[in-house]
Protein backbone atom coordinates (compact mmCIF):
# COMPACT_ATOMS: atom_id res chain seq x y z
CA UNK A 1 0.00 0.00 0.00
CA UNK A 2 1.15 3.51 -0.79
CA UNK A 3 1.41 5.68 2.31
CA UNK A 4 2.08 9.22 3.44
CA UNK A 5 2.68 9.94 7.11
CA UNK A 6 4.07 12.67 9.28
CA UNK A 7 7.58 12.10 10.60
CA UNK A 8 10.75 14.01 11.49
CA UNK A 9 13.91 14.70 9.53
CA UNK A 10 16.93 15.85 11.53
CA UNK A 11 14.51 16.69 14.34
CA UNK A 12 12.19 18.79 12.19
CA UNK A 13 8.59 18.02 11.08
CA UNK A 14 8.41 16.22 7.75
CA UNK A 15 6.24 13.97 5.60
CA UNK A 16 7.40 10.49 4.61
CA UNK A 17 6.07 9.01 1.38
CA UNK A 18 6.28 5.37 0.32
CA UNK A 19 4.74 3.95 -2.84
CA UNK A 20 3.44 0.40 -3.01
CA UNK A 21 6.57 -0.69 -4.91
CA UNK A 22 8.97 0.64 -2.29
CA UNK A 23 9.90 4.08 -3.63
CA UNK A 24 10.41 6.60 -0.81
CA UNK A 25 10.62 10.36 -0.36
CA UNK A 26 10.81 12.80 2.54
CA UNK A 27 9.58 16.41 2.52
CA UNK A 28 10.31 18.95 5.24
CA UNK A 29 7.47 21.25 6.27
CA UNK A 30 10.22 23.85 6.54
CA UNK A 31 10.39 25.34 3.07
CA UNK A 32 8.17 22.67 1.48
CA UNK A 33 11.58 21.16 0.91
CA UNK A 34 12.11 17.70 -0.60
CA UNK A 35 15.21 16.25 1.11
CA UNK A 36 15.20 12.60 0.02
CA UNK A 37 14.12 10.49 -2.93
CA UNK A 38 14.95 6.81 -3.20
CA UNK A 39 13.39 5.14 -6.27
CA UNK A 40 12.10 1.58 -6.00
CA UNK A 41 15.06 -0.78 -5.74
CA UNK A 42 17.49 2.13 -6.02
CA UNK A 43 19.67 4.47 -4.01
CA UNK A 44 19.37 8.07 -2.79
CA UNK A 45 19.18 10.45 -5.78
CA UNK A 46 19.39 13.79 -3.95
CA UNK A 47 22.29 15.44 -2.19
CA UNK A 48 21.84 17.13 1.20
CA UNK A 49 24.84 18.67 2.94
CA UNK A 50 25.70 17.01 6.27
CA UNK A 51 26.49 20.48 7.64
CA UNK A 52 23.26 22.13 6.47
CA UNK A 53 21.35 24.46 8.78
CA UNK A 54 17.70 23.82 9.70
CA UNK A 55 14.91 25.79 11.28
CA UNK A 56 12.98 29.02 10.77
CA UNK A 57 14.92 31.55 8.75
CA UNK A 58 17.49 28.99 7.60
CA UNK A 59 17.94 27.73 4.03
CA UNK A 60 18.63 23.99 3.80
CA UNK A 61 21.63 23.21 1.59
CA UNK A 62 20.59 20.41 -0.75
CA UNK A 63 17.45 18.51 -1.72
CA UNK A 64 15.03 20.63 -3.72
CA UNK A 65 14.63 24.18 -2.34
CA UNK A 66 11.57 26.03 -3.68
CA UNK A 67 12.68 29.37 -5.14
CA UNK A 68 9.78 31.89 -5.24
CA UNK A 69 8.92 34.70 -6.02
CA UNK A 70 12.47 35.81 -6.84
CA UNK A 71 15.35 33.87 -8.31
CA UNK A 72 18.77 34.50 -6.73
CA UNK A 73 19.42 38.21 -6.16
CA UNK A 74 17.52 39.40 -9.23
CA UNK A 75 15.29 41.83 -7.36
CA UNK A 76 14.82 43.54 -4.01
CA UNK A 77 13.71 40.50 -1.98
CA UNK A 78 15.94 38.19 0.08
CA UNK A 79 18.05 35.87 -2.07
CA UNK A 80 15.88 33.17 -3.68
CA UNK A 81 12.67 34.69 -2.38
CA UNK A 82 10.36 34.19 0.57
CA UNK A 83 9.24 30.56 0.94
CA UNK A 84 12.34 28.37 1.30
CA UNK A 85 13.05 29.62 4.85
CA UNK A 86 9.49 29.49 6.22
CA UNK A 87 7.17 26.77 7.49
CA UNK A 88 4.62 25.28 5.09
CA UNK A 89 1.45 23.39 5.99
CA UNK A 90 0.59 19.83 4.99
CA UNK A 91 -2.55 20.20 2.87
CA UNK A 92 -3.16 16.69 1.52
CA UNK A 93 -1.66 13.19 1.66
CA UNK A 94 -4.14 11.42 -0.58
CA UNK A 95 -2.37 8.68 -2.49
CA UNK A 96 -3.61 7.69 -5.93
CA UNK A 97 -3.35 3.99 -6.73
CA UNK A 98 0.25 2.92 -6.37
CA UNK A 99 1.43 6.55 -6.20
CA UNK A 100 2.32 8.11 -2.88
CA UNK A 101 1.66 11.84 -2.88
CA UNK A 102 1.74 14.85 -0.59
CA UNK A 103 0.66 18.45 -1.12
CA UNK A 104 2.21 21.21 0.97
CA UNK A 105 0.91 24.78 0.98
CA UNK A 106 2.24 28.17 1.97
CA UNK A 107 -0.05 31.18 2.30
CA UNK A 108 1.17 34.78 2.41
CA UNK A 109 1.10 36.45 5.81
CA UNK A 110 2.06 39.73 7.45
CA UNK A 111 5.76 38.79 7.39
CA UNK A 112 5.80 38.12 3.63
CA UNK A 113 3.59 41.12 2.85
CA UNK A 114 6.06 43.37 4.69
CA UNK A 115 8.65 42.33 2.07
CA UNK A 116 6.40 41.74 -0.95
CA UNK A 117 2.95 43.41 -0.81
CA UNK A 118 0.95 40.64 -2.49
CA UNK A 119 -1.43 37.93 -1.34
CA UNK A 120 -0.60 34.51 -2.74
CA UNK A 121 -0.77 30.79 -2.16
CA UNK A 122 2.06 28.46 -3.16
CA UNK A 123 1.71 24.69 -3.38
CA UNK A 124 4.26 21.96 -3.89
CA UNK A 125 3.02 18.50 -4.85
CA UNK A 126 5.41 15.55 -4.63
CA UNK A 127 4.39 12.21 -6.16
CA UNK A 128 6.45 9.03 -6.37
CA UNK A 129 6.01 5.64 -7.99
CA UNK A 130 8.59 3.12 -9.13
CA UNK A 131 11.60 4.97 -10.45
CA UNK A 132 9.74 8.25 -11.08
CA UNK A 133 9.48 11.45 -9.05
CA UNK A 134 7.15 14.32 -9.99
CA UNK A 135 7.46 17.72 -8.32
CA UNK A 136 4.79 20.28 -9.23
CA UNK A 137 4.88 23.90 -8.07
CA UNK A 138 1.76 26.05 -8.29
CA UNK A 139 1.22 29.72 -7.45
CA UNK A 140 -2.14 31.43 -7.03
CA UNK A 141 -2.76 35.16 -6.97
CA UNK A 142 -5.06 35.49 -3.95
CA UNK A 143 -5.05 39.29 -3.94
CA UNK A 144 -6.70 42.05 -5.94
CA UNK A 145 -3.67 43.31 -7.90
CA UNK A 146 -1.56 41.58 -10.54
CA UNK A 147 1.99 40.51 -9.75
CA UNK A 148 4.89 38.85 -11.53
CA UNK A 149 7.34 36.32 -10.17
CA UNK A 150 10.26 34.08 -11.02
CA UNK A 151 10.54 30.51 -9.79
CA UNK A 152 12.91 27.53 -9.73
CA UNK A 153 13.04 24.03 -8.28
CA UNK A 154 16.67 24.11 -7.13
CA UNK A 155 17.35 20.35 -7.44
CA UNK A 156 20.62 19.06 -5.96
CA UNK A 157 21.21 15.76 -7.77
CA UNK A 158 23.61 13.35 -6.12
CA UNK A 159 26.69 12.29 -8.11
CA UNK A 160 29.40 9.76 -7.35
CA UNK A 161 31.95 12.18 -8.83
CA UNK A 162 30.67 15.24 -10.68
CA UNK A 163 33.96 15.44 -12.61
CA UNK A 164 32.96 12.21 -14.35
CA UNK A 165 29.27 13.08 -14.81
CA UNK A 166 27.76 14.22 -18.09
CA UNK A 167 24.60 16.27 -18.61
CA UNK A 168 23.19 15.74 -22.10
CA UNK A 169 20.65 17.68 -24.14
CA UNK A 170 21.68 21.35 -24.11
CA UNK A 171 23.46 21.54 -27.46
CA UNK A 172 22.84 24.83 -29.27
CA UNK A 173 21.08 26.44 -26.31
CA UNK A 174 21.93 29.99 -25.28
CA UNK A 175 22.79 30.58 -21.66
CA UNK A 176 23.64 33.42 -19.33
CA UNK A 177 26.89 32.73 -17.52
CA UNK A 178 26.21 34.09 -14.05
CA UNK A 179 29.94 34.17 -13.30
CA UNK A 180 30.62 36.67 -16.09
CA UNK A 181 27.17 38.13 -16.86
CA UNK A 182 27.76 37.25 -20.52
CA UNK A 183 25.46 35.33 -22.85
CA UNK A 184 26.96 32.37 -24.67
CA UNK A 185 25.78 29.45 -26.77
CA UNK A 186 26.57 25.86 -25.95
CA UNK A 187 28.06 24.04 -28.93
CA UNK A 188 28.57 20.51 -27.69
CA UNK A 189 25.80 18.24 -26.41
CA UNK A 190 27.60 17.33 -23.20
CA UNK A 191 27.90 19.66 -20.20
CA UNK A 192 30.68 18.74 -17.78
CA UNK A 193 31.93 20.29 -14.56
CA UNK A 194 35.60 21.22 -14.47
CA UNK A 195 35.27 24.11 -11.98
CA UNK A 196 32.50 26.45 -10.91
CA UNK A 197 29.46 26.27 -13.20
CA UNK A 198 26.59 28.76 -12.89
CA UNK A 199 24.50 28.88 -16.05
CA UNK A 200 20.95 29.91 -16.84
CA UNK A 201 19.82 28.26 -20.09
CA UNK A 202 16.90 29.99 -21.81
CA UNK A 203 14.26 28.16 -23.87
CA UNK A 204 15.84 24.93 -22.71
CA UNK A 205 14.73 21.53 -24.05
CA UNK A 206 12.09 19.73 -22.02
CA UNK A 207 14.23 16.56 -21.73
CA UNK A 208 17.79 16.18 -20.41
CA UNK A 209 19.84 13.19 -19.23
CA UNK A 210 22.41 13.04 -16.44
CA UNK A 211 24.81 10.11 -16.89
CA UNK A 212 27.49 8.54 -14.75
CA UNK A 213 29.14 5.15 -15.00
CA UNK A 214 26.38 2.63 -14.33
CA UNK A 215 23.73 5.28 -13.72
CA UNK A 216 21.31 7.40 -15.73
CA UNK A 217 18.77 9.99 -14.62
CA UNK A 218 16.20 11.38 -17.05
CA UNK A 219 15.14 14.96 -16.31
CA UNK A 220 12.07 16.59 -17.88
CA UNK A 221 10.04 19.70 -17.21
CA UNK A 222 6.68 21.11 -18.26
CA UNK A 223 5.66 24.81 -18.32
CA UNK A 224 9.08 25.95 -17.19
CA UNK A 225 11.15 27.77 -19.83
CA UNK A 226 14.64 27.77 -18.36
CA UNK A 227 17.15 25.35 -16.86
CA UNK A 228 19.79 26.32 -14.31
CA UNK A 229 22.97 24.23 -14.07
CA UNK A 230 25.05 24.95 -10.97
CA UNK A 231 28.02 23.56 -9.10
CA UNK A 232 30.17 25.74 -6.84
CA UNK A 233 33.47 24.10 -7.74
CA UNK A 234 36.30 23.78 -5.19
CA UNK A 235 37.00 27.46 -4.56
CA UNK A 236 33.45 28.61 -3.90
CA UNK A 237 32.66 25.41 -1.96
CA UNK A 238 35.45 26.32 0.44
CA UNK A 239 33.67 29.63 1.09
CA UNK A 240 30.30 28.03 1.91
CA UNK A 241 29.95 27.37 5.61
CA UNK A 242 27.15 24.83 5.16
CA UNK A 243 28.96 22.66 2.59
CA UNK A 244 32.00 20.46 3.31
CA UNK A 245 34.93 21.55 1.15
CA UNK A 246 35.01 18.40 -0.99
CA UNK A 247 31.27 17.80 -1.31
CA UNK A 248 30.97 19.85 -4.50
CA UNK A 249 32.03 16.63 -6.21
CA UNK A 250 28.96 14.82 -4.87
CA UNK A 251 26.26 16.91 -6.54
CA UNK A 252 25.09 18.81 -9.59
CA UNK A 253 22.13 21.18 -9.52
CA UNK A 254 19.84 20.89 -12.56
CA UNK A 255 16.87 23.15 -11.95
CA UNK A 256 13.62 23.68 -13.81
CA UNK A 257 13.14 27.45 -13.77
CA UNK A 258 11.17 30.40 -15.07
CA UNK A 259 13.53 33.37 -14.80
CA UNK A 260 14.19 35.17 -18.09
CA UNK A 261 10.47 35.68 -18.82
CA UNK A 262 8.71 36.07 -15.44
CA UNK A 263 5.19 34.78 -14.88
CA UNK A 264 2.49 37.45 -14.66
CA UNK A 265 -0.61 36.53 -12.66
CA UNK A 266 -3.83 38.52 -12.55
CA UNK A 267 -6.06 38.31 -9.46
CA UNK A 268 -7.48 34.80 -9.13
CA UNK A 269 -5.12 33.29 -11.71
CA UNK A 270 -2.96 30.21 -11.11
CA UNK A 271 0.28 29.01 -12.72
CA UNK A 272 1.84 25.57 -12.37
CA UNK A 273 5.00 23.87 -13.62
CA UNK A 274 6.35 20.36 -13.14
CA UNK A 275 9.78 18.73 -13.00
CA UNK A 276 10.08 14.95 -13.39
CA UNK A 277 12.99 12.63 -12.69
CA UNK A 278 13.20 8.99 -13.79
CA UNK A 279 16.07 6.88 -12.51
CA UNK A 280 17.63 4.47 -15.01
Amino acid sequence: MASAKQTEYNGHPAVALQSSDGARATILLHGGHLVSWIPAGGQEQLYVSPTSQYGEGQAVRGGVPVIFPQFSSRGTLPRHGLVRTRTWQLADTTSHGAHAQAVLRFTSDDATRALWPHDFEAEITVSIIGKQLDIEFAAINAGDTAFEFTVALHSYLRTNDVLKAQLEGLQGIKYEDNNTGQWQQQWGDITQVVGEVDRLYHDAPAALTLRELGRKLSITHADFTDVVVWNPGPDKAAQLGDLPDDDWRQMLCVEAARVIDPVMLSPGQEWAGMQTFIAG
